[in-house]
């Protein structure tokens, strides 16, 4: 497969002045630091969370969309396929464009019984058509609200999938890159998705996960149930990764990590205090908090 190329006057269209994804320094807006350079302080970054992941009468996690969407400054939102449905779509949407949160889809694997957090072993082609089906369902709402389709970021076993997957990668960047051009992927920035989106010039936001444990690989180690975390610990944690570019690997080594949003999920134990503690713990060491396309914006 042939993978297009974007650029920079491809970006341009739709922002009226110069595209925020880009930079002098390469296509993707990464503060001119190439992966594995030198780590220097983070001033800026973005905080993300995922929402909407209720179903009907059903909720998941101990914190209201409404009560999260107050921490944040970006909001994942589910699609239906693995949580979600129009009405809560329609809810979390309204609720982030009246907070000027940035607005993201979040679409998963078909799994509404196993949260999407379960891989299908489908084509990518298949994998792909899902995801543009969600993403156009999502941006409808968007929309209607006045909102503007901020970013993508696959969900759980899905977005293990295309950090490993380049095949799945490389055609959901192609494809996005036709119907989306101006929005971005979420992903970690040592997956397939980073390195496959950074070779065709597609915009990419590299995440740091807040309440998930590294590997010495710089991946998050997956997993199905989150257990309880000390909400000073994850802030702790975080704030050391804005000010150093380091993070604490499960084997006790230290590795570096580049980002520009740091994530934190809805359905861990103890959601709400996690992201309260957070966002205080970076406000008070001078770290400024900006949805991810201003983030961009303003390193561009």
């Amino acid at each position: 497969m042939q993978m297009p190329v974007f650029r920079k006057n491809e970006f341009d269209k739709g922002f009226g002045m110069r595209n925020p994804w880009a930079t002098d320094r390469g296509p993707t807006g990464l503060q001119g630091r190439e992966q594995g350079g030198s780590n220097v302080p983070r001033s800026v970054v973005d905080l993300n969370c995922d929402l909407g992941e209720s179903f009907g009468q059903w909720s998941n996690g101990e914190a209201s969309d409404d009560q999260l969407m107050d921490l944040i400054t970006s909001a994942n939102i589910a699609t239906g396929f693995h949580a979600g449905d129009p009405t809560i779509m329609n809810a979390v949407v309204q609720g982030a464009v009246s907070r000027g949160i940035g607005i993201g889809a979040h679409p998963a694997y078909n799994d509404l019984q196993g949260f999407g957090r379960r891989r299908i072993d489908a084509k990518p082609e298949e994998l792909v058509n899902d995801v543009l089906y969600q993403v156009g369902a999502l941006r409808e709402f968007t929309r209607r609200h006045g909102g503007t389709l901020q970013h993508v970021k696959p969900h759980g076993a899905l977005y293990m999938e295309a950090a490993r997957n380049a095949e799945l990668s490389g055609q959901l960047v192609e494809a996005l890159g036709r119907s989306s051009p101006n929005t971005p992927l979420f992903c970690m920035g040592s997956s397939e998705t980073y390195r496959v989106a950074r070779a065709a010039g597609f915009p990419v936001v590299r995440e740091f996960y807040a309440d998930r444990d590294y590997d010495e690989t710089g991946t998050i180690v997956f997993t199905r149930r989150m257990r309880v975390l000390d909400p000073k610990d994850v802030a702790e944690r975080c704030v050391r990764a804005c000010l150093t570019g380091k993070v604490r690997a499960e084997s006790g080594v230290d590795i570096d990590i580049e980002f520009e949003s740091i994530c934190f999920h809805s359905d861990t134990p103890g959601a709400l205090a996690i992201g309260a503690a957070l966002r205080d713990a970076l406000i008070e060491n001078g770290v400024r908090l900006m949805p991810a396309a201003e983030v961009m914006a303003a390193a561009a």
